[in-house]
């Protein structure tokens, strides 16, 4: 009787409804504060503050302000490699040696799908990966988050392209995810630079958005192939498997 009581006492409690909703409002004022901000421009006093909690509860679920934005950044980080991930897997599940079109698409479309949908979460998001990656102070996080399905990519380009150097693979990766991370963070300057040129305001809905990711995997596609010296045109290189 003892022994079960013991165990009673010390059996961990579930999280109350009320604490999950906290910490929920919690992590979405730090992910869009650090998104606006960046680390250095955000307090744990404006994370409070938006989140309508006091300090002390930020410091109870969060931790420190770094453990926060650390947290931040991981709890998206699965879902989105998850979904690469399950892409490539599909993808060379019907092809084994796919296209580099394809596999471009696998890795674009899982976040551009999320960031141009209807939680501005992802696109806060988007700001925060675009920060993170330009900036040495959060190599190790970037590494932890998102190199290994990088470099699960990697591989499945380097086995179309055998004779193409490691650096030039990187670099093509690199550019990709930057003119990615571009098109969500800086839609309206696509739309102003539109309006510009053609005296017409530039729609900027769903269908619109979709034709922009659609033109990016075209962009990084061509850039890729022309670093990594296969010097065929897009559309050609669509059409059939890469080679060495």
């Amino acid at each position: 009787m003892y022994q079960a009581k013991t165990d009673l006492g010390t059996r961990q409690r579930r999280p109350s409804r009320r604490a999950q909703e906290t910490r929920r409002a919690i992590f979405a004022a730090a992910e869009a504060l650090f998104a606006e901000r960046g680390f250095d421009g955000t307090s744990t006093r404006d994370i409070a503050a938006k989140a309508a909690v006091t300090p002390a509860l930020v410091s109870f679920h969060g931790g420190t302000k770094q453990a926060l934005f650390e947290a931040v950044v991981q709890a998206r980080a699965s879902e989105l490699s998850a979904a690469r991930e399950a892409a490539l897997a599909e993808l060379m599940a019907a092809q084994p040696r796919p296209p580099l079109r394809a596999i471009l698409a696998a890795f674009i479309r899982p976040l551009m799908a999320r960031a141009t949908g209807p939680d501005p979460g992802w696109r806060a998001y988007a700001r925060l990966i675009a920060m993170i990656s330009a900036d040495p102070q959060w190599r190790a996080l970037t590494a932890r988050c998102f190199d290994p399905t990088v470099a699960r990519f990697s591989q499945v380009i380097a086995a179309s392209c055998p004779r193409a150097a490691p650096e030039h693979l990187a670099a093509g990766l690199v550019f990709s995810v930057a003119a990615m991370l571009a098109l969500i963070t800086s839609t309206w300057r696509i739309d102003a630079l539109a309006d510009s040129a053609n005296g017409i305001a530039a729609e900027n809905d769903s269908g619109n958005q979709l034709d922009r990711t659609e033109a990016l995997i075209c962009y990084a596609e061509a850039g890729m192939l022309a670093l990594l010296g296969q010097g065929a045109a897009p559309s050609q290189a669509s059409a059939r498997p890469l080679v060495g």
